[in-house]
């Protein structure tokens, strides 16, 4: 990932809260297939969504520890299979990488930039978006039969529901339960059909060994563009637009800026 200065969220804590508001994530491996049978391509990546812990006791510099799940079938899965089951291990050495991508995103036009575009006509068209890149190592609990895969993807099934009702708007508390506004959980479902669903999928545990984001919101650009940046996407009047609008001017001042009062 380019990370700019200007764009760059360096707060440890901030990208891991962007990641657990956004926890679907884009997982890439690049490890070589062993036979053709298993996938003719060495780089495959797969929408999963994540649930990041961050143990307390942790240093503030440790990034934390990815968990999710994904298909048996997944060609993706059938290599990670391979190679885990080939080390007679569940580690594997190759370093991989899972990218999420926050809620807004949208082309930009040079028309929103009221103030360089009537003055100079120097202005471009850009693309503004929030991201959070990982890299670390990747643990693959894959043996079906295996009571530690069983017990980790129970709890992984089970934390990843928690924090994905909760993103809904759905209650937690014990008190709610069964309530309208109670969330569902994993225990709803019968056990024996939640026991063969998990012989249907494999654990991925990713402990981290870095972080980067990244805020592209016309930070770049000089206060009179970025006012007419927030005015423009402002005026679509869609979701997207309004997120945009607000984190454009949640992200405040930038070069421009810093550039102007020094002169």
């Amino acid at each position: 990932m380019y990370l700019r200065a200007i764009h760059a969220e360096n707060s440890l804590q901030a990208l891991q809260s962007f990641i657990k508001q956004n926890p679907l994530g884009i997982f890439t491996t690049a490890i070589p297939p062993s036979s053709p049978e298993h996938s003719t391509h060495t780089i495959q990546s797969s929408h999963i969504p994540f649930v990041l812990d961050i143990p307390n006791d942790s240093s503030p510099t440790n990034p934390g520890v990815l968990r999710g799940h994904m298909a048996r079938a997944n060609p993706q899965a059938k290599l990670l299979i391979d190679a885990a089951s080939s080390k007679n291990g569940m580690e594997l050495p190759h370093e991989v990488q899972v990218l999420f991508n926050g809620p807004y995103h949208h082309y930009v036009t040079p028309k929103f930039y009221t103030a360089t575009k009537p003055e100079t006509g120097k202005v471009v068209p850009t693309w503004n978006y929030s991201a959070v890149q990982a890299h670390g190592k990747v643990k693959v609990f894959w043996d079906s039969k295996a009571e530690e895969t069983s017990r980790y993807l129970q709890t992984q099934v089970e934390d990843l529901t928690k924090l994905n009702e909760e993103i809904m708007g759905y209650s937690t508390a014990p008190e709610d339960k069964g309530k309208a506004e109670g969330a569902w959980e994993v225990a709803d479902a019968p056990d024996n059909y939640i026991e063969i669903m998990k012989k249907g999928i494999i654990g991925i545990e990713i402990r981290l060994e870095s972080l980067g984001g990244k805020f592209k919101m016309s930070q770049e650009m000089p206060v009179g563009d970025r006012e007419g940046v927030i005015a423009g996407f402002a005026a679509l009047g869609s979701d997207v637009g309004n997120g945009i609008s607000k984190t454009v001017k949640e992200r405040g001042g930038g070069m421009k800026d810093l550039e102007k009062q020094n002169s």
